[in-house]
């Protein structure tokens, strides 16, 4: 296929070990079920070819589809682009990049899960707890060697006391295999297209804040509009921009501050913010909230 808009594949594997590159080939085991299917993606100049091999034709198809969307493959970024490429902060960021997106999971739950597990502690510490998970309870593939993440009715399933053994904390714990259950009962549909409804009811579990639902949003339900603001990489950075750069002192912007910075981005605040992340910022420059005119353009 040829994307809708410039694409760079992965270039490293998978910081969890479920996706594995080599010889520029992504590979990825997904289940479409109960069907194993391997995905492959390779990409030469502007085009990109997947591979699906499965049992059956159509979870094949299934797991190609969930390729695409987890690489953004079919994603039109065009509007963007030209609505935010002289923008006075991220503008530099677009022109440079313009292939950049958000990273995503092939499996909304996946997200879900994942960002429980990356809840206030260091990246290395939860990406080595992903890694336990994944190889304990994910299931493998003989063939490959390629490990999935488990499902949420294998995580629904657990004792929290079997995730602490992979060094999650308690509270944690809990909040994961209570949201495993609500997916795995149906509950709460992360597929429905009214994600509000489903965030509202993970949100009634104790652990499952905002940041975490904006995180599923972002990386599982491909949601450009959403933004973890609670998130410490956005809070230093709003706190430095707002303070004109001066790096001698850790300012930290609240969550609300971060908000309203990105307000002005609208519907693509989520991609604006890992714009502005790669921004470099000089000393003796204060920025403030983004002019909203300029984003309703």
């Amino acid at each position: 296929m040829r994307p809708r808009w410039p694409v760079r594949l992965p270039r490293r594997s998978g910081s969890d070990g479920v996706l594995r590159v080599r010889g520029g080939v992504l590979e990825r085991l997904l289940h479409v079920g109960d069907v194993p299917v391997i995905v492959r993606v390779a990409q030469r100049s502007d085009t990109v070819l997947l591979g699906g091999w499965a049992e059956r034709r159509d979870a094949a198809d299934e797991g190609l589809a969930r390729m695409r969307f987890a690489l953004a493959l079919d994603d039109d970024l065009a509007p963007f682009y030209e609505r935010f490429r002289f923008d006075p902060l991220i503008g530099p960021s677009v022109r440079r990049a313009p292939w950049l997106r958000l990273g995503r999971r092939p499996e909304p739950f996946e997200a879900l899960a994942w960002a429980v597990t990356e809840q206030l502690i260091e990246v290395e510490r939860a990406n080595a707890i992903q890694r336990r998970i994944v190889r304990w309870i994910g299931p493998a593939c003989e063939r490959t060697g390629l490990r999935d993440v488990p499902t949420a009715a294998a995580v629904a399933a657990l004792a929290p006391a079997r995730l602490q053994s992979f060094d999650l904390a308690g509270s944690r714990a809990i909040a994961l295999t209570r949201a495993a259950r609500e997916v795995a009962s149906g509950r709460v549909d992360l597929h429905d297209a009214d994600h509000e409804r489903g965030w509202r009811r993970l949100r009634a579990i104790p652990g499952i804040g905002s940041w975490t639902l904006e995180r599923l949003a972002q990386h599982g339900q491909g949601r450009y509009d959403q933004l973890p603001a609670g998130d410490v990489a956005y809070l230093k950075r709003v706190g430095l921009l707002r303070s004109g750069g001066d790096r001698r002192y850790e300012l930290r912007a609240t969550e609300d501050e971060v908000r309203d910075f990105y307000a002005g981005y609208g519907e693509w605040k989520g991609l604006a913010g890992v714009h502005s992340l790669r921004v470099p910022v000089q000393a003796g420059t204060r920025w403030s909230s983004p002019d909203s005119r300029s984003a309703a353009a």
